[in-house]
This record gives C-alpha cells, sequence and structure tokens, in this order.
C-alpha cells in the first residue's frame, strides 16, 4: 500500500458531437456510433484513507448526487479493491462543478476519477488496459472520462478509438433546471422509433474530418444526435432554449448526449461569451457555462 494521505484526481466533463443509436438490442442495450469531445468543466474527486467507504459532495446541485453505493465513485472504488482483495475503506469526496443529471457525463466522470484515485492511493500501479476494463464495467461513458481528449465509442460507447483533433473548438452549455433520465430518454427514443427501421449507428465520415481539420464551421454542419427528438419531446421547453443560442450567433445548436444540457459551438471565444450572455439573461436556462474543447482526461493534481 502507497503511504499516501490523499490524492486528487480532475476529470472532464464531455459534449457528444454524434451520438448516432441503432434499435434496442435484446440486452436493452443499443449499439452506437458516439463521438465524444472532453470539454473544460471538470469534477475534483479527493480520496483519503478512512475507516468505511463513503462518499461527500460540494458544489452546484450537490445535493441531487447520490452518496450511497449506487454512485458511480463508490462502485469504481469497490471494483478496484474487489481485484486486489483489500477494504475499499476510503472518504471520497467530489466537488461537483460539471452539471448534474445533464447528459455531460459528471457521474461518469467522478467513477474514472474515483478509480484513478483509488489505484494511485492504495499504490498499485495498475496497467492503463485494466483501468479501462474496470471503467467499462462500470458504465458506458466512463472509459472516455478516463481518456479524456477526442474519441469514437462503439458496442454501447465503451470501446474507444482515438481521435485527432486540429484545434480548439468553443462551447457553450445552458444547463436547465431539473435533469432527465438517460433511461427514460431512451425509452422515449425506442417509442419513437417503433415500427420503423433504425438504421446501424455510423460515424460521420465528414464530422471526423471537421475535427482533425480544427474547422468549426465545418463541424457545426454535422453535429448530430439521435436521442435528441426523445429529450425534446420528454422536455419540450429545451426548444426555446436551442433557438435562443442559435439567435445569438451560435455556429450550431444540440442537446447534450440524453439532456437536458444544451450544447452551442461558437466561432470563437467572444462568441462564446456573448452567447452565454444571451442564454443566461433569456430565462430560457438556469445558467450558461463557456469551455473549451478537447480537454485531457483524468488526471492526478
Amino acid at each position: 500500500m502507497a503511504d499516501r494521505k490523499s490524492v486528487t484526481v480532475r476529470v472532464p466533463a464531455k459534449v457528444n458531437v454524434q451520438l448516432a443509436v441503432g434499435g434496442a438490442r435484446p440486452d436493452g442495450f443499443h449499439d452506437l456510433a458516439n463521438v465524444f469531445l472532453a470539454v473544460s468543466l471538470f469534477d475534483e474527486v479527493t480520496v483519503t484513507p478512512a475507516d468505511e467507504l463513503r462518499v461527500t459532495c460540494s458544489g452546484p446541485d450537490a445535493d441531487q448526487v447520490p452518496l450511497d453505493r449506487t454512485n458511480l465513485a463508490a462502485r469504481a472504488a469497490e471494483r478496484l479493491a474487489a481485484r486486489h482483495g483489500i477494504a475499499p475503506d476510503v472518504h471520497i469526496h467530489i466537488a461537483k462543478d460539471i452539471p448534474v443529471a445533464g447528459g455531460m457525463a459528471g457521474g461518469s466522470a467522478d467513477g474514472a476519477g474515483a478509480l484513478l484515485a483509488c489505484d494511485a492511493l492504495w499504490g498499485l500501479n495498475s496497467s492503463r488496459a485494466e483501468l479501462m476494463e474496470i471503467c467499462a464495467e462500470l458504465g458506458s461513458d466512463v472509459p472516455f472520462s478516463l481518456a479524456g481528449g477526442a474519441a469514437l465509442g462503439v458496442g454501447r460507447g465503451e470501446r474507444l478509438s482515438e481521435l485527432p483533433v486540429g484545434g480548439t473548438f468553443h462551447w457553450v452549455f445552458a444547463v436547465a433546471d431539473g435533469g432527465l433520465s438517460t433511461p427514460a430518454v431512451y425509452r422515449e427514443f425506442d417509442r419513437l422509433a417503433e415500427g420503423t427501421d433504425v438504421p446501424e449507428p455510423v460515424a460521420s465520415p465528414d464530422l471526423l474530418e471537421a475535427l482533425r481539420t480544427g474547422d468549426a464551421a465545418a463541424l457545426a454542419g454535422t453535429l448530430s444526435n439521435d436521442l435528441q427528438p426523445a429529450a425534446l419531446s420528454l422536455r419540450p421547453s429545451l426548444a426555446a432554449t436551442l433557438e435562443t443560442g442559435m439567435a445569438a450567433g451560435a455556429l450550431a445548436a444540440l442537446v447534450s448526449g440524453s439532456g437536458p444540457t444544451t450544447a452551442f459551438l461558437t466561432k470563437d471565444e467572444d462568441s462564446a461569451r456573448s452567447v452565454a450572455e444571451a442564454l443566461t439573461t433569456s430565462g430560457t436556462c438556469r445558467t450558461a457555462r463557456v469551455a473549451h474543447a478537447p480537454a485531457p482526461g483524468a488526471r492526478i493534481v
């Protein structure tokens, strides 16, 4: 065991610049072509030795974060400890800055952050492959939270291929009141798709090229989210948020993942600040956050 007093890991939020969703599989999951981009909104996960496993949380909407064993950070500590035959006796503190239940993988980020932090605290020196394997067991978005940057996720989204990014992209994220349940959004997707032939999910070559060249205008023309109609069906008020951001000068707008956070791609940082101000004063969202991408994955700080 390593003789450390605590370890803190910084871990990013994500936006799905493409989320192509196939039909429901027999196991209830959906095959995806999920193009992830890590953005500069971060949670910090700190682990310290304790008499038993416990989770605390601070920051915006911390009261909505589960503090029991359902929290992905707690489950990450348990999975890692079980593999090495040790007790997961740590205090995990999550300092939230990623919107809660907002379609930006905040919970997944905390799982990846706790996994990396516990590995360092316990001096396990696990291989990257082993950490990624545990991440995939924890959830579809957790491997990307560890990896960061940009990646294409296939299968449930957990099988990643790193993608090249040729520049910096500027974003605004409008945070809605309340969350949206990812399972509920997928159920609505299935309901809306009932009786139709859902195509196999495939990554857009034009989108991948826009990422590679760092061309924001080209990326704007290729953004897509197959879950957006389902999210808008469950939360029609998001349409007004999307319209407001576009009217304020965003290059493109979409629901982030399963929502209800909405994402706006802008041409530069000044434009991002202008769009964020318009969204904040419009009354169509609770707050708006400016960020850039790509951002690094989980890192010890």
